[in-house]
């Protein structure tokens, strides 16, 4: 890097580093992105007015502020505003979410995920709030990313014009602690300085440091100063984490003083000597004098310096997921401790190259003015005003529901950040939904929801607009809260559908078939109103058998019989239900104006059973008998209905059973023939009489053939 003077310019940066030794103020100027170092002052607090990087005395600090303005003031003109860092330590991250019912809504819009990320980030500052290590009661939300949307629990790209039961967004999110900010601008108001810019620290080294085009390598900066070490770490295209240890050089120092009886301030020049020189002379508290060999102080030392690597070291594994970045950069006036980067490559398993002190010599770009040395404590200070220049926090007040808010802009502000800074809460953006009820329908438990709250009204300057409108200084956001959803509601026809009677006639008489509707046990209508916990019970069924049961009709099951223990449907004796003149089952569906009509069979005889049968196989004769015809059927068997012999005339109902024994075989007989008819004896006949067959004289026991006339006749 080049040493030179330049011509100053009017574009100029003042910034000031705010450390817990001292504080730096530095003029810088900017020309065709070339940044130049035109003066600089360094200043020790006078009392221990900083702890651990945060201000604890804003009137000690706000003087050495006041001392450095004059200083610069009195070489480059009247100095108003100022760039300054917050605390990366300050820094705190969160993980929030948020997940909210969408069954039943229109389609997802841009705005419903912009409040749902809203919701989301205002979750994450509630577990900020709530854990147990913070103890400030307000933080500045300075950023957000959204890490996941979900859909029914599943990740998806966007929920844009999706539908479905729940939708859920997770998002991390970055916050300051209010006293941070707030300590900073009370220490700049009593120097009569008004906050510019402002950055955070371990952003302001990182930006001058590695670019964004070398993020993509796992790399951890160190910015070591007196009470302090911050560290951050790149990766994957972006800084994924900050931290910091509470233990830097002063730590070296108090060992120098406690060892030899140094002074503090001693002790510290001391220190600062061991880099450069092979000898170095100290002052103890009784004003004896000693030369050291630089050698030997180190050694004395080592032990504090390998403790400040030891910490440094176990910080950025844990917040490198446990293991060593790829390379270490060191900056920072702590930086020049002796051995203390080669302890430190000890510690992460990594090359003494790959752990090195960066100086300005890594900054492009950038000279410096005669007189201003060169030195690693310079980069955090140069940092804090480029980042300022490139990647400022402006700050801004806009008016939240007649409240004054305070924002700061890690970028472009919108009305969802000024909501979170005025601590809306989420609930606030949406009326709340209606109550629900559940009921019990035919015996199963059935949920009604309420209505959606409507979504409130946010006026920006009295205009409509959304969270994602953006903002500027001195706007006036209204938010009119939204319309609570109505508690649900609903009448049994909105449950069951619309039941009409219908008018069906059966057997040439008219019927009414209505529904039955119970709730709580008594009967009801279509359109009473459903309580909380009711228990409903309807039925409206227009199935042929259930409509011939509740009007008092005896329905008909298939003809049934049991033959030789085998079940046996005789489908062609089974009575028969005619709609519209076609045969219907039982379950068939009645409509309006339908005519039902049954038609009965006569209960068949043994022989009609017999022979319906394949099984079953028999010799037939017809003849004629006193001229009318007769069939006559030998079956060869021997029956049995429900355990009585009986013959083939006998009448069978349904659910008899038949036991049909085989036999061999016969000649019909003349006397078969009463078998098969419903014969009676004239009550006028003689008592002589006499058999014909075919016109000729026969016994009763003679056989007859198929088309025998047989004749009975009687005396006179």
């Amino acid at each position: 890097m080049t040493k030179k003077r330049c011509v100053i310019l009017s574009n100029k940066l003042f910034a000031l580093d705010i450390g817990t030794r001292s504080v730096v103020g530095i003029i810088l100027t900017e020309q065709d992105g070339r940044y130049h170092v035109a003066d600089l002052v360094t200043i020790e607090h006078k009392e221990r007015s900083m702890i651990d990087g945060q201000i604890h005395n804003i009137v000690s600090v706000a003087a050495v502020i006041s001392e450095i303005k004059s200083i610069l003031e009195e070489r480059h003109g009247t100095l108003k505003r100022v760039s300054v860092a917050a605390a990366g330590r300050a820094l705190k991250t969160m993980e929030g979410s948020m997940t909210i019912d969408i069954a039943g809504t229109s389609l997802f819009t841009s705005e419903d995920i912009n409040r749902l990320e809203l919701a989301a980030v205002q979750q994450a500052q509630q577990k900020l709030l709530s854990s147990a290590s913070t103890t400030d009661d307000y933080y500045y939300c300075v950023g957000y990313s959204v890490l996941h949307y979900k859909l029914d629990g599943d990740e998806i790209g966007s929920l844009i014009d999706q539908a479905g039961r729940t939708a859920t967004a997770e998002v991390i999110a970055t916050f300051l602690p209010r006293v941070v900010v707030e300590s900073l601008l009370s220490a700049l108001k009593r120097a009569n300085l008004e906050m510019e810019a402002l950055t955070l620290e371990p952003i302001a080294a990182i930006n001058v440091l590695i670019p964004p085009s070398m993020r993509r390598l796992n790399v951890s900066l160190v910015d070591i100063g007196a009470g302090t070490s911050d560290i951050a770490i790149t990766n994957n295209n972006t800084v994924v984490s900050y931290g910091m240890v509470p233990i830097a050089g002063d730590e070296i120092t108090e060992a120098l003083s406690n060892h030899y009886l140094l002074d503090f301030p001693v002790a510290e020049i001391a220190k600062r000597s061991l880099a450069t020189d092979e000898t170095i002379t100290v002052s103890d508290i009784l004003g004896f004098e000693q030369q050291v060999p630089s050698s030997e102080v180190i050694t004395l030392i080592k032990p504090s310096i390998e403790k400040l690597a030891s910490s440094i070291a176990e910080e950025i594994k844990r917040l490198n997921n446990s293991k060593s970045p790829q390379a270490v950069m060191v900056v920072g006036g702590g930086s020049l401790t002796p051995l203390l980067t080669k302890e430190l490559s000890i510690r992460l398993d990594l090359p003494e190259n790959r752990v090195g002190i960066r100086g300005l010599d890594a900054l492009a770009d950038i000279t410096l003015s005669d007189g201003i040395v060169s030195t690693p404590a310079l980069v955090t200070p140069i940092g804090i005003a480029i980042a300022a220049r490139r990647a400022p926090i402006h700050y801004m007040s806009v008016i939240v529901n007649e409240k004054t808010i305070r924002l700061f802009e890690l970028k472009e502000m919108t009305v969802g950040d000024a909501l979170l800074a005025a601590n809306i809460k989420a609930r606030q953006l949406y009326g709340k939904p209606g109550l629900g009820m559940s009921v019990t329908l035919n015996g199963s438990l059935m949920t009604i929801p309420g209505e959606h709250g409507r979504p409130s009204i946010i006026l920006l300057n009295g205009k409509p607009a959304s969270t994602k409108d953006f903002i500027s200084n001195g706007d006036e956001i209204t938010l009119e809260r939204g319309l609570d959803g109505k508690d649900a509601s609903a009448i049994i026809r909105d449950l069951i559908g619309d039941f009409s009677p219908i008018e069906v006639t059966i057997n040439g008489r008219e019927h009414t078939i209505v529904p039955s509707i119970e709730c709580n046990g008594i009967p009801v209508g279509l359109d009473t109103v459903v309580n909380d916990r009711d228990e409903i019970y309807y039925s409206h069924s227009t199935k042929l058998n259930n409509v011939l049961s509740e009007i008092g009709i005896e329905t008909f099951e298939p003809f049934q019989v049991y033959v030789n223990n085998k079940s046996v449907i005789l489908e062609n004796l089974t009575p028969q239900y005619i709609v519209g003149n076609m045969p219907v089952p039982l379950d068939h569906r009645l409509k309006a104006d339908d005519e039902v009509r049954l038609e009965m069979q006569t209960y068949p005889t043994v022989g009609e059973v017999i022979s319906s049968l394949e099984k079953f196989t028999f010799a037939t004769a017809s003849v004629t008998f006193n001229g009318e015809p007769v069939t006559m059927m030998n079956i060869g068997a021997s029956i049995l209905l429900n355990e009585q012999q009986v013959d083939t005339s006998t009448i069978v109902h349904p659910g008899d059973r038949l036991i049909i024994q085989e036999t061999v075989q016969r000649p019909f007989l003349f006397s078969d023939v009463f078998l098969f008819i419903d014969y009676s004896l004239p009550k006028t006949a003689s008592t002589s009489y006499q058999l014909l067959r075919n016109g000729e004289p026969i016994g009763f026991n003679d056989p007859v053939y198929s088309g025998d006339a047989l004749e009975i006749r009687f005396g006179t």
